[in-house]
């Protein structure tokens, strides 16, 4: 089975991830070395800020620009995005084109401010009313804010899937929390949310060994298998 990455920040110029193709290709190449064949490029989405055919067409030119200095040996890289929840994003048509290329998932990051009632009511009607496999970005950053704690509750009781950052499993303050999500089966997919080669460099390798020495390789194969089932078959059966 591949190591995917389900997090990433690669393409070169898109956002505050890699700034050039050298950053780019720096970060796909020490991914390689840590065991990765499979990244998902998810620059960051706003709504506020951007219109979906924009961003796609920068998307899509910094993806060509990476991919015509990508030599054999290296990660597969499938396109994502990873959305700034907006309200309204339940009816927003185009959001559609956001998805993990080839799947129904959408990595759906959370707003870092006091949620509603009717926040959650956006994600439910993502996965209810328009069956996206919604995927939860770094969960465990919503879990620290504690004004928000019954709502992730409410949130993490629906049938979405739960990404974690391998920064989590580094962290001591968030590491039982995470391992206990991960052994009740409730943590779907590893990213490793890279930004560059100094700031926040690929890492998914130590997030993984932290798992693999508390949880056993059963447990990293488990995600393994269901990245491969969301990458392959489009969605994960929950």
């Amino acid at each position: 089975m591949n190591i995917v990455d389900m997090h990433c920040h690669i393409l070169p110029g898109v956002d505050d991830g890699a700034r050039d193709v050298e950053t780019a290709l720096a970060m796909v190449k020490a991914s390689a070395e840590q065991g990765v064949g499979c990244m998902v490029a998810t620059p960051h989405f706003y709504a506020t800020r951007d219109r979906v055919d924009s961003f796609l067409k920068r998307r899509s030119e910094a993806w060509v620009t990476l991919e015509s200095r990508m030599g054999a040996g290296l990660p597969r890289i499938v396109l994502g995005a990873e959305v700034a929840f907006f309200q309204g994003i339940s009816r927003a048509e185009k959001v559609e084109a956001l998805k993990i290329s080839g799947t129904e998932g959408l990595l759906l990051e959370m707003p870092f401010r006091p949620w509603t009632r009717d926040d959650v009511e956006e994600v439910s009607k993502l996965v209810a009313d328009r069956g996206f496999c919604v995927i939860l970005a770094h969960i465990e950053r919503y879990m620290e804010m504690r004004e928000n704690a019954d709502l992730v509750s409410q949130l993490l009781e629906m049938p979405v899937l739960i990404q974690i950052n391998a920064e989590g499993l580094l962290e001591w303050r968030q590491r039982g929390r995470l391992i206990k999500m991960i052994r009740s089966g409730r943590v779907h997919f590893l990213g490793s949310d890279c930004h560059g080669m100094r700031h926040r460099p690929p890492n998914l390798e130590e997030g993984r060994a932290v798992l693999r020495k508390k949880l056993g390789q059963a447990c990293l194969d488990r995600i393994d298998r269901l990245s491969e089932e969301l990458l392959f078959q489009g969605a994960v059966a929950l």
